[in-house]
């Protein structure tokens, strides 16, 4: 009953959402198809691969799809963290249309912080249920469990590397830990066997973890021999399936991290109680980043407290940017329900989350993404039957899948 509720509620929230235009949607359903056809379709969502990443390695197998398909740098949308591009990708539309807004949502009503991981909060078809509902099979495998609860209905073939099945132990060996480059590569072989042996499958989408990015800036050799070891099974999934198309991009980026605030105890501490503040970065896997990132959402006790709530914030140094909800759904395509009366943004070096006390300077170690700062990222688009659109209609990663699956008009 209690997800029926919440279900049902964030269906009204949709409602109140200011959606795209019908001349947008128009333009949109008038795009030709990617794909055409039946064509296998690869999509790997390389998370944390940032465009500086691939600068600061060799990669001879990207760069050559890069080369002879089509690349571009592009932009993810905003909160900067995995659940919501994600989620963009997987549906091939904006936030303000599927509903995932961050890694957690807080329940207003209920007073209630919960994960993002459950199918329930989808309110837009992915792409694995539009192909389902075309008789076409598809698989997602990804190194998170928690992508599986968020996105795997409609998949004919679902494993987390993370806790993965028995048959897929027995078929791949044991999983290296969640915390480990070694997991990309295991899901990766789990991803070309597929290729190579199940080819009703159609669509295959790749989610690595950004653990590696969160431990090593692009230039460590840590880095790079993980870029290059990642490099080498995307070279040998575009050889056991030289029919397939490749859709290559990613989630965010990531910088190195000086500063965080706790806005709840910063906000105390200058004489004003808020009722609830976290970064949207937050999850459950706290190794990564402890649950600091660079964008926040503040609810307030009331809504008067909103001008003394702004002033204090936009003091706090590293605060880049304060938005109100409103402004906030509008600028980044937001749905207003499932995000914060105030929205706090963070310099390059700047995060939020909790604390023991209002402020705390960050070792050079902690490297984390959520603002606007590690919003660039790589597209690839190698081996398509269909169209390509016009480089200045490909702006945001979720543009490469938009146009999977759906009927045209």
């Amino acid at each position: 009953m209690r997800r029926l509720l919440a279900t049902i509620a964030m269906g009204l929230a949709l409602l109140t959402t200011p959606g795209r235009t019908a001349n947008a949607q128009d333009r949109e359903a008038a795009l030709p198809p990617l794909i055409r056809g039946d064509q296998r379709v690869v999509i790997a969502m390389i998370d944390g691969l940032g465009p500086d990443y691939i600068e600061a390695s060799e990669m001879p197998s990207l760069r050559g799809l890069m080369a002879r398909g089509f690349s571009k740098t592009v932009l993810g949308v905003m909160p900067s963290v995995t659940n919501v591009n994600n989620a963009s990708i997987a549906c091939g539309a904006w936030p303000e249309v599927h509903g995932i807004t961050g890694n957690s949502y807080y329940d207003e009503a209920r007073n209630a912080l919960e994960y993002m991981e459950d199918s329930a909060y989808f309110l837009a078809p992915t792409v694995f249920r539009r192909a389902a509902d075309r008789g076409i099979k598809t698989a997602l495998l990804t190194a998170k469990k928690k992508t599986l609860g968020l996105m795997a209905p409609g998949t004919a073939f679902a494993l987390a590397a993370e806790s993965p099945t028995p048959e897929a132990v027995a078929r791949y060996g044991e999983a290296p830990p969640i915390y480990s480059r070694e997991i990309n590569y295991w899901l990766w072989e789990a991803a070309i066997d597929l290729l190579k042996n199940r080819p009703e499958i159609r669509l295959i989408y790749v989610h690595t973890t950004d653990y590696p990015m969160h431990t090593w800036p692009p230039t460590a050799p840590e880095s790079r021999e993980h870029l290059a070891k990642l490099d080498a099974l995307i070279g040998r999934a575009v050889a056991a399936a030289p029919d397939a198309a490749f859709l290559i991009t990613a989630d965010h980026g990531l910088n190195a991290k000086s500063r965080c605030w706790d806005l709840t105890r910063a906000c105390k501490n200058r004489g004003l109680e808020l009722r609830f503040a976290f970064s949207a970065e937050r999850d459950k896997y706290v190794k990564h980043h402890r649950n600091l990132g660079g964008a926040a959402w503040v609810y307030l006790k009331s809504p008067n407290d909103a001008p003394r709530a702004q002033a204090i914030l936009r003091g706090l140094t590293g605060v880049e940017q304060v938005l109100t909800r409103q402004e906030a759904a509008t600028r980044f395509h937001l749905m207003p329900g499932r995000i914060g009366e105030l929205i706090v943004l963070g310099d390059k070096e700047t995060v939020f989350g909790d604390l023991p006390t209002e402020y705390e300077n960050l070792p050079p170690t902690l490297r984390t993404h959520g603002s606007l700062h590690e919003t660039r990222v790589p597209m690839v688009i190698y081996n398509a039957s269909g169209t390509i659109p016009p480089p200045d209609q490909l702006r945001y990663n979720f543009e490469v899948t938009r146009t999977l699956f759906r009927d045209p008009r």
